[in-house]
């Protein structure tokens, strides 16, 4: 994951705003989580620069965020006015936390630009409480747009990581292959189509 780490690293200061021009899809995305995670433990994997975790905040009783890159969470540490929430740098596949630690764990685009994004969710299956949920919201490349698809042309040649191109569907699809039963799925109009989900633990 080194490669992948090293475009974040460079890119952090950069990050909010090139965020900017989805705000609006991310401010529908924080009324959905808000309920989500009122008064819950919430672990929050791939935070960037905080953006999610920063909005939803006062509606959790705490927020542990995390990210790979120390440089994003340098940047996020700037700007943190909340005792609720804690920053760290932690590999999302192989998380200092004890099983069952959390109510709500947050992964949000991320899933599709990760190695072996299944790694991932059994480690989130650890960490999460049996009656927990899952919230991972993610760009589902493969219904992108013309545009989308000139875009995301650019982002590869600047070394953006894009490992998995999947639709809507596919994601789910996936999602529930790997021990998960989505309760809810909404796609946002945003630079690409992001297909936000929450899900709950199933037996395979």
């Amino acid at each position: 994951m080194q490669e992948h780490k090293n475009f974040w690293d460079k890119n952090a200061g950069r990050y909010d705003r090139f965020m900017r021009k989805d705000g609006a899809a991310y401010d529908e995305m924080y009324e959905m989580i808000r309920p989500v995670v009122r008064h819950k433990t919430v672990l929050e994997l791939a935070t960037g620069t905080g953006l999610i975790a920063k909005h939803i905040v006062n509606a959790a009783a705490h927020i542990e965020a995390t990210d790979a890159s120390a440089e994003m969470i340098a940047e996020v540490k700037r700007d943190n006015r909340s005792a609720k929430l804690h920053f760290s740098v932690q590999d999302m596949f192989r998380l200092p936390y004890a099983d069952q630690s959390f109510d709500v764990v947050i992964v949000s685009n991320a899933l599709h630009i990760v190695p072996q994004p299944e790694k991932a969710l059994q480690e989130i299956k650890r960490v999460l409480k049996d009656d927990g949920v899952l919230i991972a919201p993610t760009f589902t490349h493969a219904e992108n747009s013309f545009s989308g698809k000139v875009r995301a042309f650019f982002m590869r040649m600047a070394g953006f990581p894009l490992r998995s191109k999947w639709t809507s569907e596919e994601y789910l699809r996936f999602l529930r292959q790997n021990g998960w039963a989505v309760r809810k799925s909404v796609v946002l109009k945003a630079s690409f189509p992001l297909t936000y989900t929450e899900c709950v633990k199933s037996e395979v």
